[in-house]
């Protein structure tokens, strides 16, 4: 007879406990820079911003047509802006697109769904792992877009001020906390794309169209801003954060358009991101054929957004005064007026002039668009303005023409016309290099969210 022992419990192997979401987390955060493309991509972040700005201070020509491009030789944190104002044309949704738009697709595609869910056992948590990883690396590429042209600017050209939308002349220090300020608010208005993006990877499974759904979204608002819209209509979509940055270059900041932008682009974040969880959270783990909501997409993603969009014109319209395309005649003039009576200080002190303040310019203009059977508001190429300014202790009073070509989002580049001792092209001399007459051209942004100014 043998004898038996009782079962001891101090050898049993302890049963498998699920994943936490910390544990979660840093699974899919070391999955997602595993990757062979993320890692490409997150160098390229880090390193192309600062070449592209080295190698463009060696070409003759620069991208004037982009805004701040014509100062890249001036400082190095014009460089910053321009890559800031690339980034938010294309480089950002199409990282977020990479990444947030593939970050529940991969496991489609895989079959791997079955093995996650048995190691973390929560849908929630699984969800909230992903979302909070691909946010991580969308950060990691943003700053490294930012690092690199900020550094790479410096180095190239040098901590020299800024002048900014408003033709003010900006300290490097001053300077310094803007770019920064607005690459952190283009940061934050980059989660609305994020998140359209895990809408589109959840609800369109290993479809490719998910992957493209953020760079679609961008490419569709980028089309729509082409269009007339009234101003309300304009500062609603997401898409106008990406351009309300520029608003900080201004005196006064134009904080409007910034809080309406960051304001939409954190609904539209939460928002989508919602409705991604509850169509990740229903789905059937078990079915091996699973392909996506398929048409479900269209009504529980594309329409709650649409929705937040309507609700998002009216509640604009009804907290700012702005009325058309806030784009008036008076709202182009003192715009303009203020711009050339700060570049005037500039290149007075580039010239070796007496100093004198925008008091005593008393600079004024008056503007025109497309002649007599034209209205004067709203944008386009055929605004024609003469600026008016009196020097102290002159008789005379001086004027200068221009040229406008006012863009739907506000922002005019107006290109002098004469007299060409005045506003015509020629080189300058300044601390930093030879560089055009400050007078030449001069950059404006219109408040599109002000009220209309009274002529």
């Amino acid at each position: 007879m043998t004898a038996t022992t009782a079962p001891t419990t101090t050898g049993r192997r302890p049963d498998a406990r699920p994943a936490g979401l910390p544990s979660a987390y840093r699974f899919e955060l070391v999955k997602l820079l595993s990757q062979w493309r993320a890692r490409i991509v997150l160098l390229a972040c880090w390193l192309a911003p600062g070449v592209f700005i080295a190698a463009a201070g060696q070409q003759s020509t620069l991208p004037t047509d982009t805004v701040f491009g014509r100062w890249m030789l001036a400082t190095g944190w014009a460089g910053s802006l321009v890559v800031l104002s690339f980034c938010c044309t294309w480089a950002l949704p199409l990282l977020t697109a990479l990444v947030a738009g593939d970050v529940f697709a991969a496991e489609d595609r895989l079959g791997t769904w079955r093995h996650l869910v048995v190691a973390v056992r929560s849908p929630r948590r699984i969800f909230a792992g992903k979302a909070l990883a691909s946010t991580t690396v969308i950060a990691l590429m943003v700053l490294g877009l930012a690092a690199s042209s900020v550094v790479g600017g410096l180095l190239a050209v040098g901590n020299h001020p800024l002048v900014g939308l408003d033709g003010a002349s900006l300290s490097p220090g001053h300077t310094a906390r803007l770019v920064l300020l607005a690459w952190a608010y283009v940061a934050v208005a980059t989660l609305a794309y994020a998140a359209v993006g895990l809408l589109g990877s959840v609800a369109l499974g290993r479809s490719p169209m998910g992957l493209l759904v953020p760079a679609l979204l961008a490419l569709l608002l980028q089309l729509v801003q082409l269009l007339p819209l009234p101003a309300p209509v304009r500062l609603a979509l997401p898409s106008q954060a990406f351009l309300a940055w520029r608003g900080l270059l201004t005196s006064p900041t134009q904080t409007g358009p910034l809080v309406i932008g960051l304001v939409v682009s954190l609904v539209w974040a939460a928002v989508a991101t919602v409705l991604a969880y509850l169509l990740f959270v229903r789905r059937d783990f078990t079915d091996l054929t699973y392909d996506g909501s398929g048409r479900r997409a269209l009504l529980l993603g594309a329409m709650p957004l649409a929705a937040v969009t309507a609700v998002s014109v009216g509640a604009v319209a009804l907290a700012t005064p702005a009325q058309g395309s806030g784009i008036e005649k008076a709202k182009v003039e003192r715009t303009l007026a203020s711009a050339y009576a700060h570049l005037y200080r500039l290149q007075a002190r580039e010239l070796h002039r007496p100093d004198v303040t925008e008091a005593q310019l008393r600079t004024t203009a008056s503007c025109d668009k497309g002649g007599s059977l034209v209205e004067d508001h709203g944008p386009g190429n055929d605004w024609r303005c003469v600026v008016s300014w009196r020097i102290p202790g002159a008789v005379a009073v001086g004027s200068a023409i221009y040229q406008l070509d006012v863009a739907s989002d506000g922002r005019f580049v107006a290109d002098g016309d004469g007299p060409k001792e005045v506003n015509g092209y020629f080189q300058v001399r300044t601390p930093t290099g030879d560089a055009p007459n400050p007078l030449w051209q001069v950059d404006g942004l219109v408040d599109l969210s002000s009220a209309p100014s009274k002529g």
